[in-house]
């Protein structure tokens, strides 16, 4: 047995139960991790509130790290004491859990465990925007909204390093001046200024060849309008809530492109996670991306964690400690 969060229905934050969990041994490709951090996602609100359904009960939570207390058979290249990460592998919310190996990357001497908990969803979802999805160059200047938020801080270093201007949507003063010490060029405060007028200032009357909108509802038409000609919208998250059935016809003011893409594809193939993974591990030893864990929940306490990454009282990155 084990403890941890179970949703057994879906709804707001009182619906994450703190209880026992059955804990079984690993079987064949797996391991049992005791998790020391576990990963703050919205995903994992999009899962309680069954945006995103799941089968009932279930425990959620995508992302942690921890250290292999046992490893079942067929298991290659993992050994009990390993420092170990995953993301994408649903029922992170407990102290112990098992898990299939091969979803699992090692975690480098020099990254602390909170780090990487805090760290491998948004920052795998950061290199697949600006490496693939669009591929940002020197020179580009790029719309990022959200960008004190966990995503936002690490698309904001990470495209600072590949020499772009980066233009950032923030709610507060305070935020602003936390994306701006990350690499954000141009921080605008939601409601104070009027976002496509400012682009377009900003750009000269062009616009941006990139949007990246992880907000969805309140945001997606203004970002379409931010946009130079043949520009992408890329919208990955809807934190504000779905977007509406849209007219395809609304991209051709621009001849715009438009892609809603997902970590899910992207590190689908244990290849591309482990690329993926060793590339970002890179960049923070390197110190060209910092991640800040700005908030720490006691893991029983996850509905007020909820709470606060709902009602966008949150910066940067947040961790639940077992």
């Amino acid at each position: 047995m084990t403890n941890g969060i179970r949703v057994h229905r879906t709804g707001g934050p009182e619906v994450l139960e703190w209880e026992q969990i059955d804990l079984p041994e690993p079987g064949p490709g797996q391991v049992r991790l005791a998790h020391s951090a576990i990963g703050l996602n919205f995903i994992d609100v999009y899962h309680r509130t069954g945006l995103y359904p799941q089968p009932l009960p279930f425990v959620p939570g995508v992302e942690a790290a921890g250290r292999i207390e046992a490893v079942g058979s067929d298991v290659a290249g993992l050994q009990v004491g390993d420092r170990v990460a995953y993301v994408l592998q649903i029922g992170a919310y407990a102290e112990e859990r098992v898990v299939a190996a091969e979803r699992l990357v090692k975690v480098p001497d020099g990254i602390e465990d909170r780090i990487a908990a805090a760290s491998l969803l948004k920052g795998l979802t950061a290199r697949y925007l600006l490496r693939r999805t669009y591929r940002v160059e020197a020179g580009d200047t790029i719309l990022v909204h959200a960008a004190a938020g966990g995503v936002g801080l690490i698309l904001c270093q990470w495209a600072k390093q590949l020499g772009a201007t980066v233009i950032g949507t923030v709610s507060t003063e305070e935020k602003a001046e936390l994306s701006r010490a990350h690499g954000c060029d141009h921080p605008l405060i939601s409601g104070a200024v009027d976002l496509v007028e400012a682009v377009r200032e900003i750009t000269a009357g062009e616009g941006v060849p990139v949007v990246y909108d992880s907000i969805g509802r309140d945001t997606f038409q203004s970002s379409l309008d931010c946009l130079r000609p043949f520009g992408t919208m890329v919208l990955y998250g809807q934190s504000s809530g779905a977007v509406a059935p849209i007219d395809p016809n609304i991209l051709q003011k621009g001849s715009l492109f438009l892609t809603r893409p997902t970590l899910a594809t992207h590190g689908a193939k244990r290849e591309d996670l482990v690329e993926g993974a060793d590339e970002l591990f890179e960049m923070l030893l390197a110190g060209n991306v910092r991640v800040s864990v700005n908030q720490s929940f006691p893991l029983r306490e996850a509905g007020e964690a909820h709470r606060q990454l709902e009602a966008r009282k949150t910066t940067g990155s947040s961790i639940l400690l077992p």
